[in-house]
C-alpha cells in the first residue's frame, strides 16, 4: 500500500502563488498515477490535475490548466501542484490520491488518499 501526506497549504492573498507537495511512502513502486482534487464545504470533490508516475504525462481540468502545474520527482517520491494567480474561488481543502480503480478524473477512481491541506485565499 501507498501512504500519502500533503503539505504546503496556507492562507494567502489573491494573486499569490503556492506550491503543494504530496509525499508518498510505503510501496511506492505501485504508483501508477497521482491526482490532485479539491473540495470546498458543501461542494463536490473536484478534479484538479493528474500525472502518470513513469511517463510524466499530465492531465488537467480545463478551468485549472492556465494557472496550475502538476509535476513529480521520482527520486523523492513526491508530487507537486504549483498554483499561480490564486483567487478566492480556489479556497478549498486540497487532496492527493493514487491507486486508481476507474476514471482518472473521478474521486471514485482512487482508493488511497492523503489527509488534505487547507488553502485559503483572501482579497
Amino acid at each position: 500500500q501507498v501512504h500519502l501526506v500533503e503539505s504546503g497549504g496556507g492562507s494567502v492573498q489573491a494573486g499569490d502563488s503556492l506550491r503543494l507537495s504530496c509525499a508518498a511512502s510505503g510501496d511506492t513502486f505501485l504508483l501508477g498515477r497521482v491526482a490532485w482534487f479539491r473540495q470546498a464545504p458543501g461542494k463536490w470533490r473536484d478534479f484538479v490535475a493528474a500525472i502518470r508516475w513513469n511517463s510524466g504525462n499530465t492531465y488537467y481540468a480545463d478551468s485549472m490548466k492556465s494557472r496550475f502545474t502538476v509535476s513529480r520527482d521520482k527520486a523523492e517520491n513526491t508530487a507537486y501542484l504549483q498554483m499561480n494567480n490564486l483567487n478566492t474561488e480556489d479556497t478549498a481543502i486540497y487532496y492527493c490520491a493514487t491507486d486508481p480503480g476507474g476514471s482518472l478524473r473521478s474521486p471514485d477512481g482512487y482508493n488511497s488518499w492523503g489527509q488534505g491541506t487547507q488553502v485559503t485565499v483572501f482579497s
